[in-house]
This record gives C-alpha cells, sequence and structure tokens, in this order.
C-alpha cells in the first residue's frame, strides 16, 4: 500500500537529530529515550506523513554505504525544486553533488548525505 517508515540508527544522537531536524526540517511527532536498551527512538515527519524513525544505540558497528554495497543505496527526498533546495543544504554547510538529469525520467536531482554518511537524494517532484 505504501511504505511506513523508514529506520536509520546513527552514531551520534545529538548530532543526527539536530541534522534531520534543524538542516532537513523534518518534524519531530515523539521522542523517547528506551532505559533497558540505552537508546533513543525519535520518530519525525515530512510535513503530516510519518517518515523516519532516528534510533541511537551504544556503539553501532559501521556499514559500509559507498557505493554499491548490500543494503540499502540511498534515501531520496521528493523537492518541489531542486536548486533552491540544494542552495540552501550548502547555505546550511552541507557538501552537495552537482545537479543531475535523470536520463529515464527527464528529472532533476542531486546527492548528499548526513552525519554518518547515509547518501541522500534530493528529487524533482
Amino acid at each position: 500500500m505504501k511504505i511506513h517508515h523508514i529506520a536509520i540508527i546513527c552514531s551520534d544522537y545529538e548530532v543526527s537529530k539536530k541534522f534531520y531536524t534543524e538542516i532537513l526540517g523534518l518534524k519531530i511527532i515523539r521522542e523517547v529515550y528506551r532505559e533497558e536498551r540505552r537508546s533513543y527512538k525519535l520518530d519525525l515527519a515530512i510535513g503530516d506523513h510519518y517518515v523516519i524513525e532516528l534510533f541511537s544505540f551504544p556503539n553501532p558497528p559501521q556499514r559500509l554505504s559507498r557505493p554499491e554495497s548490500c543494503g540499502l543505496r540511498h534515501l531520496a527526498f521528493s523537492v518541489e525544486n531542486v536548486n533552491e533546495r540544494r542552495e540552501e543544504l550548502i547555505l546550511k554547510g552541507l557538501k552537495c553533488e552537482e545537479i543531475r538529469i535523470d536520463e529515464f525520467t527527464g528529472k532533476a536531482f542531486f546527492f548528499t548525505q548526513d552525519p554518518d554518511d547515509l547518501p541522500l537524494e534530493f528529487y524533482e517532484n
């Protein structure tokens, strides 16, 4: 029917929380600290849609993510204006790749990454 949510485990909870809320602008739905797991769980939304669960765990293992490792390749966000969004993110200190055009759809897109190097794509709506 649809994707319910995407779960991301971060290495530094406060850095990732700031990134996803202040840099990307996702809204906090709920934040819970689970004492038995020494773990935070932060539920985030884009608009009114529940999208991401951000988790922290003590000493999570590293995962290879570049460029074609098994597992999640990247997380893509739909945006109205790729040029404007790229400029906003650059002004907030992110390194963004150049804008490319999807050869099949003709839509513009670019990549950046989150604090743990998870590739993030911003794709023209």
